[in-house]
């Protein structure tokens, strides 16, 4: 059942005339181009804008246009990609692209329904490019403007319910004011972003603070209602740079299961009762049908997932007699590469962790002209 919207109208002129004074100067909103906006917002899919900014200009200086995606190689676009995570994104981000050469003539079409028909543009996604790209009168409803919702109207159901969606929905429908879509729906999320936060939030410099009903009740710091978050499993894994004549062997994963085509060094999980140097000989074995020695610790990398926590045990081996080739039993391509060309690939994040160790203190397993390993 729809909530009560109260002081709809004071609520727009609030949010206007505050955004109009406070808006945030971000490089999207220079030219409100719907690739920028698209871009943009997929990149702040679980990204914050501060961590997001260096990828957006990096990936506008490689992709300027929606054709240089279509005519990149999914690997280009997973390298520009890296460290941000959630990789699908990328992904769909290609797909889309295709589609969007294919059948509307690389540009984006003013359709709400035809938005969302493309690859991971959802509901949020195509709202904001229709009304921040066109200024058309749609809503766009992101995890700030949930926050500021449940707050100015003391929503205490968990936000992760269904009807809790569209309650949030009707609201930012019927607050809408006809023709002033773009301004309107950035203020919410600049509100969230700069004032309505999730922890301390600066109530008294917000410009809806009469209006709010969750500081009327004083149970801002109780909105929004989140459900228990999911217990984050502790992961143990050991993983070897293998050295060969100058180059070191890596990987890339299926294109199922966790973090799809992106490349690595060999590795794998501990067994009960393993050392990691144990799993790192037996995963050698299993997915490579090497034999390892020189086996030495090099470095212990913590890195935390959404839903997991890494401690990678990382090692420096060698094979074990020269003639042996990788017999590639888990990835899909395997490959010697240089120290330098490590760049070129597409990591998950706690391996290019190692890559920057590797980097910095331990440069001298490589010479980059000769390309042969130094004892």
């Amino acid at each position: 059942m729809p909530i009560p919207v109260t002081n709809a109208q004071g609520i727009r002129e609030g949010l206007l005339a505050w955004f109009e004074a406070n808006a945030r100067k971000l490089p999207w909103r220079l030219r409100y181009t719907p690739y920028e906006i698209w871009i943009s917002e997929i990149m702040l899919q679980q990204t914050q804008v501060k961590t997001m900014l260096p990828y957006f200009h990096r990936w506008m200086k490689r992709f300027p246009d929606i054709r240089g995606i279509a005519r990149a190689p999914e690997e280009d676009l997973l390298k520009y990609w890296e460290g941000m995570g959630y990789y699908s994104r990328a992904r769909n981000i290609h797909r889309t692209a295709h589609a969007l050469v294919t059948d509307f003539g690389a540009e984006f079409p003013r359709d709400l329904n035809l938005l969302l028909s493309l690859p991971g543009i959802g509901r949020y996604t195509a709202g904001a490019i229709m009304s921040i790209a066109f200024n058309a009168d749609c809503a766009a409803v992101d995890g700030n403007v949930v926050r500021v919702f449940a707050r100015l109207f003391d929503i205490a159901a968990p936000i992760q319910e269904r009807e809790s969606q569209r309650i949030f929905w009707n609201i930012a429908e019927r607050l809408l004011p006809m023709g002033k879509a773009r301004s309107f729906n950035q203020a919410l999320m600049d509100l969230g972003a700069l004032v309505c936060t999730p922890k301390n939030p600066l109530c008294p410099k917000c410009p809806l603070d009469t209006l709010c009903q969750g500081l009327r009740a004083g149970v801002v710091d109780l909105r929004p209602v989140v459900r228990k978050i999911q217990d984050i499993v502790p992961i143990q894994a050991a993983v070897g740079i293998l050295i060969h004549n100058g180059k070191v062997f890596i990987q890339k994963r299926p294109p199922s299961g966790l973090m799809p085509h992106l490349w690595e060094f060999p590795g794998g999980k501990l067994q009960h009762g393993e050392t990691s140097k144990q799993a790192l000989v037996r995963e050698f074995h299993e997915e490579l049908a090497l034999t390892i020695s020189g086996v030495r610790k090099l470095a212990l990398i913590r890195h935390n997932y959404t839903r997991f926590r890494v401690t990678l045990h990382a090692f420096t081996c060698k094979l074990d007699g020269v003639s042996q080739e990788p017999v590639l039993n888990a990835a899909v391509d395997g490959r010697w590469v240089t120290f330098g060309e490590l760049d070129g690939y597409a990591f998950p994040a706690a391996n290019r962790k190692l890559i920057e160790i590797l980097r910095t203190r331990h440069s001298k397993l490589w010479d980059e002209k000769s390309c042969k390993h130094k004892p």
